[in-house]
């Protein structure tokens, strides 16, 4: 189907994010609080029309940045959430098997000629379109695909991708090759809980997404708990980042990430704490920590050590 196939269209950048900092800038005013690093890896992805991995720890903003991504630059966000089994159906497109029986019954009752009803039953009005296919045929300016813990899926499903983050195109044996409309601006994350195959990262470009500096997190608290005073943003973020630095981190089995600190300042406000001690530590230790394990490991002592001010360590 010649007239069914979809020709790409290269979309060029927003005349305001012209430079990187503008796009740190444009990050900021939607909440999302991006180091130079970073932003460069972002800005040349739109630049180059290339699918950007993201790597990294889990909660160090890696989601957040597509949904900050399409909020800048005013496109649809899909999401793609991988995990083991995920099948090629459930992510690119699967045939409203009711509506093609329907048709063929409706067909074999109506009075005429030979027809071919393969052909009629597979035609794009029966296509449940799933998020790769979503995208592709997103209309201008285009969406923003978000391929959430690809190394939660398995190798064959990589293997599936690669011709999606090479060439922005995909292949349906009824239908043919449909190309994209508008390139699709693409993220991939992974929390490194098995290594990607070098052919996924050849087709991306990549950046490695690291806990924020101090002054960063610090920005991220006062933007997403306004109703902190300055005195408890800070000490949160200060925290926080010791509780990551070695050795605390050391024993824990996964340090709090960025959605824990804001979440933690939210709890310490509801709860009116205008200094952190180790008493309000234990008592919402729950929120910077999931596993049992973790809670149990930040013990009175370690908290008082933490809570000190470290400029007063020897």
């Amino acid at each position: 189907m010649a007239d069914s196939l979809l020709s790409m269209n290269a979309a060029a950048l927003p005349p305001e994010l012209a430079s990187i900092d503008d796009l740190v800038q444009a990050l900021q005013r939607v909440g999302y609080f991006a180091d130079r690093r970073l932003a460069t890896a972002v800005f040349l992805a739109l630049q180059l029309q290339r699918p950007l991995l993201l790597e990294g720890e889990p909660g160090v903003g890696k989601t957040a940045l597509a949904k900050a991504l399409s909020e800048v630059l005013a496109r649809s966000l899909i999401r793609l959430q991988c995990y083991d089994g995920l099948e090629q159906r459930e992510a690119l497109y699967e045939w409203n098997y009711a509506a093609q029986l329907l048709h063929m019954r409706a067909a074999e009752l109506m009075p005429g000629g030979a027809r071919d009803i393969e052909a009629e039953v597979y035609q794009e009005r029966y296509l449940i379109r799933r998020p790769l296919l979503q995208a592709l045929q997103a209309p201008a300016p285009g969406a923003v695909l978000l391929v959430d813990e690809v190394d939660r899926a398995d190798e064959p499903f990589e293997a599936f991708l690669l011709e999606y983050l090479g060439e922005y195109q995909v292949s349906i044996p009824e239908i043919g090759t449909v190309r994209a409309t508008a390139t699709p601006v693409t993220l991939l994350t992974s929390n490194r809980t098995r290594d990607l195959h070098d052919a996924v990262k050849r087709r991306c470009l990549y950046h490695w997404l690291d806990y924020p500096e101090r002054e960063r997190e610090l920005a991220i608290v006062r933007a997403q708990v306004p109703g902190a005073s300055e005195a408890l943003a800070a000490q949160v973020a200060d925290f926080v980042g010791r509780l990551r630095s070695q050795p605390f981190a050391n024993a824990f089995q996964r340090a709090p990430g960025i959605a824990e600190s804001v979440e933690w300042a939210k709890a310490l406000v509801a709860l009116d704490t205008l200094v952190v001690d180790p008493e309000i530590v234990s008592d919402t230790a729950g929120i910077l920590f999931k596993q049992r394990e973790d809670v149990a490991a930040l013990t009175r002592d370690m908290t008082a050590e933490l809570l000190k001010p470290q400029d007063t360590e020897a």
